[in-house]
């Protein structure tokens, strides 16, 4: 009896979770990207683990570390193919999850949008610093130009770079504290995870509709816990045949070659899932302004809560916001193919016009669905 009265809070709250959670009977698919993206979480913190017993941070054997661990560890190469992937389409699970809320209008949830968006930034930062320890040559200077950015600060800037890299350089302290936050990042990303559950349960989910389903809803098991399983095994497919077949397609050639300070590669670039960022960053020609520029780029998520209410959640029945919204995807895809061009004609005049159009989108999204709104 002791056991199970002591229990019994922790199985309440599990059972309330996953089990006997009222959810809206209308929701689809795209709601499914909530739970996809809790199993990649766990699979990243899983193969992090597994790689980070045989990591050395440090300068001058971290690369054939690497190397080395591919041939000598058993299963090594596929926990770091499987790692390095996952964080691929732990963001494409990411983008689709905050453009499903921004088409149906998820935002309107303060609390559970804005942790939604903390949750965003630690990510990028994570995978920003994992990017940096197999010390390759994009590892490298991806570090440098990256951690550079905060010189533009006024007062504190060369201050902050300094305690960055612990010292007046990219070198082993950079590394090492890098190593430390990357293996700590993730468990913060968790924590915030179930405080993001936690407003969303608190709060309820939204629906296509758009409208109050109060009155038409059903438990989440068996409904919806089937429906998530059905949707984990159409992610990992590709993810598995990824591993399998490519593992380093969606990586850089030049992170195969050791970092070396003396040798500049040819053309910077981030991960493709930071190339819009880093498209809105060069299309800046002022060093502040295009930092300024960059931190905005993901910053004007939080503006969204508070962008003019509509009578109806969404944009399902605003003709105008969905060909607003349809633009600024494409103008998202255009950014990450600007990204990935060197800094040259044309590629900077057609990133400055991007750049334009994605904040654009922000600013003119409430106005026109509010005109609807009145024409109605």
């Amino acid at each position: 009896m002791y056991k199970a009265s002591r229990f019994s809070p922790l199985v309440s709250v599990v059972r309330h979770t996953v089990i006997t959670l009222p959810t809206p009977i209308n929701i689809s698919t795209w709601w499914n990207f909530g739970s996809l993206l809790g199993v990649c979480l766990v699979i990243q913190i899983f193969s992090g683990l597994i790689l980070s017993l045989h990591f050395t941070a440090h300068t001058d054997l971290s690369f054939y570390v690497v190397i080395q661990s591919f041939g000598d560890v058993y299963y090594n190469w596929w926990f770091r193919a499987f790692h390095a992937n996952g964080a691929s389409f732990f963001f494409i699970g990411l983008y689709l999850h905050i453009g499903r809320g921004l088409y149906y209008g998820s935002y309107v949830f303060k609390e559970v949008w804005s942790v939604g968006v903390v949750i965003l930034l630690v990510v990028m930062a994570s995978a920003f610093l994992g990017y940096v320890l197999p010390w390759g040559q994009m590892s490298f200077w991806g570090a440098t130009v990256i951690t550079s950015l905060f010189s533009a600060l006024p007062v504190i800037g060369s201050d902050v770079v300094i305690w960055l890299w612990g010292g007046f350089s990219v070198d082993n302290a950079t590394l090492t504290r890098f190593f430390g936050l990357h293996f700590v990042l993730p468990f913060m990303v968790a924590g915030l995870a179930g405080l993001h559950l936690f407003f969303l349960h608190d709060q309820g989910s939204s629906n296509p509709l758009g409208v109050s389903s109060d009155y038409n809803k059903v438990v989440f098991h068996h409904y919806y816990v089937l429906k998530d399983l059905v949707g984990v095994c159409f992610f990992l497919g590709p993810l598995l045949g990824l591993v399998y077949f490519n593992p380093w397609l969606l990586g850089d050639p030049e992170n195969f070659i050791e970092g070396n300070p003396l040798v500049t590669p040819h053309h910077i670039q981030p991960e493709w899932y930071f190339l819009f960022a880093y498209a809105i960053l060069r299309a800046v020609p002022n060093k502040l302004g295009g930092v300024v520029a960059l931190a905005a780029a993901v910053l004007v998520l939080f503006y969204m809560p508070f962008s003019p209410k509509t009578s109806i959640k969404g944009l399902s029945f605003y003709p105008g916001g969905k060909s607003l919204f349809f633009s600024m995807i494409g103008v998202f895809f255009l950014l990450t193919w600007a990204g990935s061009k060197p800094v040259e004609e044309p590629y900077v005049v057609i990133s400055q016009v991007l750049s334009f159009l994605y904040f654009a989108y922000f600013i003119l999204i409430g106005p026109v669905t509010r005109v609807q709104d009145k024409l109605l």
